[in-house]
């Protein structure tokens, strides 16, 4: 089996790399490194099985596959906000290019999309069905809409053309290889916390996420992509798990050991109030739910940031 991995050297892609290599398959990573980590892959070096390309994926490129993982696009708001017009192309072009791959190649397609669909939800928990509250002009757009777009480009591929093509809408995920720097919560949490410097939370702090460990969202994504049957269907994948993000600083700043104080700074513009996922319909499909407490990954994921803090540096300098 041939498999390419679009946004290879990125946190989750990564992670699946692994998976993929471990099930014996042939992984072409592709990865543009604008917000991808070469360190994410760099124990795969030289390994047999995997061969990475840095390209664009606006750009065609020619490789012959028979899965395709679409997961590249910067995914954090510091990533998405610093190439606002990379993320549209790549969600847009770069999709499109790859949906004309898997129809001329007759290869199955999974489209990663993301729990930001639902915008700021009036709908709790949020099912599939939920067509979401999103602000198509704000300083979140460029994410949100150019994922959406990916989606719909994605099912008119399904329709038109028969391509067997599927879309996972994810969910808040952590874990090690996350860029320390990258502003989501957890980084930025853990980061902070283990530099000893204050946490920062916006507005209440009694705005929720649902945090799902990578390890299960990999398997996730494996048991979306191979299960048969599947084409059109969109499928949440995250931890129905509902924590505040003062709660969650509580937790971190426990787990660190650390002496950090919470502070507290005004709401940001599209932040969601509250975020967790209906998964009834991947139990249903897939036959998956998380395994992995927050208190379990948490405690790997704080290990993995531990090396990058350095004494009488910020933990929030650029680098």
């Amino acid at each position: 089996m041939r498999v390419l991995v679009s946004g290879a050297a990125g946190f989750i892609g990564s992670h699946l790399c692994d998976a993929l290599l471990d099930q014996g398959a042939t992984v072409i990573g592709i990865d543009n490194l604008i917000t991808g980590r070469e360190e994410n892959i760099a124990h795969l070096g030289g390994q047999a099985g995997f061969e990475f390309i840095q390209h664009d994926i606006i750009d065609p490129v020619d490789v012959t596959v028979d899965r395709i993982f679409h997961l590249a696009s910067p995914a954090s708001p510091v990533g998405y906000m610093r190439h606002p017009f990379e993320t549209m192309l790549v969600n847009s072009r770069g999709t499109h290019n790859l949906l004309k791959m898997a129809h001329a190649q007759g290869a199955r397609l999974l489209f990663a999309s993301t729990s930001e669909v639902y915008g700021d939800p009036l709908e709790h928990p949020q099912t599939e069905a939920y067509f979401g509250n999103v602000n198509p002009v704000g300083p979140r757009s460029c994410y949100d809409e150019s994922k959406r777009f990916g989606e719909a480009l994605t099912m008119e591929f399904v329709r038109q053309y028969n391509v067997d093509a599927r879309i996972v809408r994810i969910f808040n995920t952590y874990g090690p290889r996350n860029d320390p720097r990258d502003g989501r919560v957890v980084p930025n949490f853990v980061m902070r916390a283990l530099a000893g410097e204050p946490l920062v939370l916006y507005g209440s702090g009694e705005q929720t996420r649902s945090l799902c460990y990578v390890s299960d969202l990999v398997r996730g994504l494996l048991l979306m992509m191979e299960r048969d049957g599947l084409s059109g269907e969109i499928v949440n994948l995250g931890n129905p798990e509902e924590r505040t993000m003062l709660d969650l600083a509580e937790t971190i700043i426990s787990l660190c050991d650390s002496r950090s104080t919470i502070v507290r700074q005004p709401a940001r513009p599209d932040d969601p109030a509250r975020r967790r996922p209906d998964i009834s319909k991947a139990r249903r499909l897939l036959g998956w739910e998380p395994a992995v407490s927050l208190e379990a990954g948490m405690s790997q994921t704080v290990a993995y940031f531990s090396r990058y803090v350095e004494p009488g540096v910020s933990a929030t300098a650029d680098r």
